[in-house]
């Protein structure tokens, strides 16, 4: 299938989803790509910065690398492949210990052992180049070699977008909902970093409830595979949601009772 610009994907996701946010692209660069943001002015965690840049107009390039990983969350540059996660994390998102961070706790996982398991089960995870870069798709022009695209918007955008992805699907569960951090659903999962990650997935998230106090109530994110991304834009016009808009979107819905 003939792949469509970067520009063309991204606007026809949003259109699809009728979001209100701007499409992101994911890749890697060799250098830091001329007017990009290092991400850490915009938010320590990256997670955070990353949702930044999809919602506010004065923001739409920035990345992330090993020579400016200082101030970033070290959750996020392990999970982007640029560091080794840290030697106790596994007592840090279960139940803690005194001889990690002072018994600090998230209590994600029930026990350290199934902490421990979790993380092992990712495997390897490499860089996806010497600086991570994620950009409002609608500001590229040129011809990236973008690992996966990211949005984000409410249940009904996210379900739309969803059903989309099915209109010819390659596979049966080729959307996921994995455990993990949101960096970890935003880029590491969709980019197929994590050697013992999902595969060309669609990934829904975010699954970890320690960014709910930024991440908005009602939102949701998802993480899509180029090929699958260019697939979703070049069907669209050929799915429910052009053909029939009136059930993608519906002016008129029964009230529960």
């Amino acid at each position: 299938m003939a792949h469509l610009t970067i520009r063309e994907i991204g606007n026809k996701l949003k259109q699809a989803g009728k979001l209100e946010s701007s499409p992101l692209s994911i890749f890697g660069s060799n250098s830091v790509p001329q007017n990009a943001i290092d991400i850490k002015k915009i938010n320590r965690c990256i997670a955070n910065a990353i949702f930044t840049i999809s919602i506010h107009n004065s923001i739409s390039l920035a990345y992330i690398g090993n020579d400016v990983l200082e101030g970033c969350c070290p959750g996020g540059q392990a999970w982007l492949g640029y560091k080794s996660f840290l030697p106790g994390l596994q007592f840090f998102i279960s139940t803690g210990s005194e001889d990690f961070r002072k018994g600090a706790a998230e209590f994600l996982l029930a026990n350290p052992e199934l902490a421990e398991q979790q993380l092992k089960s990712m495997g390897k995870i490499t860089p996806i180049g010497d600086y991570t870069v994620i950009q409002k798709t609608h500001s590229i022009d040129s011809d990236i070699n973008v690992k996966s695209f990211l949005c984000f918007g409410d249940a009904e955008q996210i379900r739309n977008l969803c059903s989309l992805a099915f209109f010819r699907p390659e596979k049966n569960f080729m959307i996921k909902v994995p455990w993990g951090p949101s960096c970890a659903s935003f880029i590491t999962y969709p980019a197929n970093l994590a050697d013992g990650g999902p595969k060309n997935c669609v990934i829904i998230g975010p699954t970890d409830p320690t960014g709910n106090y930024w991440f908005p109530k009602n939102y949701l994110s998802m993480g899509i595979p180029f090929d699958i991304a260019n697939r979703m834009a070049k069907d669209l016009d050929d799915s429910f949601i052009m053909k029939r808009p009136e059930v993608a979107y519906p002016t008129k819905r029964n009230s529960l009772k």
